[in-house]
């Protein structure tokens, strides 16, 4: 059964029906409540479900209200709930991050690259002060003046300074221990010779109860080492 217009209470066939603000119109008896002029889907306004024209549609009028004692306590009052809403809401939510980010596949990228980093950083700086833990102090306080003879030395045997320059250089090579060092060391000196953890140090001479004098299989450099760093092989 055809429905009937909101306007003319008429029945409405579908070659002429208009569904609009929950009613069924005639296209020619939906026009503005004011002026009549026929509208369409696409300019008119819809207030108390009737049509009206741009110029017609009723505008919205705001009551004014005296500020007496009253009301401006309520307002006081009102303001005063507020505040103590918001402070209440940001100690609970302090800390969090509301900022809503969409999750792309770029943000996922960099998101997942900063996670890495983090990641190495964090073994970096641990296996830093697992090291320096774990790693025993050399003994300070050695001096070339180990390797120089002694005054007895030279009464009783009248060198010459090349003697002297290599009595002061090191033992020779090839008549002392061998070693393997347990940590990574990085000389301080100039006497000093650097090694990592599993070198071979070859021709080991015990220089004192802290230092010892030795030549690094791995890359040939000789010089004074911690005795505390090595471990007899």
């Amino acid at each position: 059964m055809n429905p009937l217009c909101g306007r003319c209470n008429r029945v409405v066939y579908p070659t002429e029906k208009v569904n609009c603000l929950d009613k069924y119109w005639h296209k020619g008896c939906f026009s503005c409540e004011v002026c009549k002029m026929t509208l369409n889907m696409k300019n008119y306004k819809g207030f108390d479900k009737k049509p009206y024209c741009n110029a017609h549609y009723p505008k919205t009028n705001f009551t004014s209200v005296a500020d007496t004692p009253e009301n401006l306590r309520l307002q006081q009052q009102t303001k005063m709930q507020s505040h103590v809403r918001y402070r209440e809401d940001f100690e609970k939510n302090k800390g969090k991050n509301f900022s809503s980010v969409a999750d792309t596949p770029e943000i996922q990228r960099v998101k997942k690259s900063q996670d890495n980093i983090s990641n190495i950083k964090y073994h970096e700086d641990f296996e830093k002060a697992k090291l320096g833990k774990d790693a025993p102090q050399p003994q300070s306080g050695h001096s070339p003046a180990a390797f120089q003879p002694s005054a007895a030395s030279q009464n009783n045997y009248d060198a010459p300074s090349e003697s002297v320059g290599q009595a002061a250089a090191g033992p020779a090579a090839g008549s002392g221990k061998k070693y393997r060092a347990v940590y990574d060391y990085a000389a301080a000196d100039e006497d000093e010779v650097s090694f990592v953890d599993g070198d071979v140090i070859m021709d080991v001479h015990q220089i004192d109860e802290g230092w010892m004098y030795g030549r690094v299989e791995r890359t040939g450099q000789q010089g004074m080492l911690p005795a505390n760093y090595v471990e007899a092989i």
